[in-house]
């Protein structure tokens, strides 16, 4: 599950906070896609499980934001992509469930 941090302003700047983080792999890195130039944009770690991002993508026309973690752990590390996650009106404290278990 990620949570819009309470840090974050609509559109300016995104937050994100990985919670409810079951399982022994850690989240290495995240990413955001960015339509207009059709690739992936890497978040900063601001600390801990923070994410964060000046300027954030709008979101595709279908109105929703695809963001993929990377997951590291015993078994090396794998891409997660967690597709239309987050709307694209998003809201500060809001929570998005991943549907995912981290092993």
């Amino acid at each position: 599950m990620f949570k819009v941090h309470e840090h974050s302003r609509f559109p300016d700047y995104l937050s994100l906070i990985a919670i409810y983080q079951a399982g022994v792999s850690e989240i290495t890195a995240v990413e955001i896609w960015q339509e207009d130039c059709q690739e992936w944009v890497c978040m900063r770690r601001a600390y801990g499980a923070v994410w964060d991002m000046p300027n954030p993508p709008r979101g595709q026309p279908e109105g929703a934001i695809n963001v993929r973690i990377q997951v590291t752990g015993s078994s090396g590390s794998k891409w997660v992509q967690l597709k239309n996650l987050i709307p694209s009106a998003w809201k500060v404290g809001a929570a998005y469930d991943t549907s995912i278990q981290l092993d």
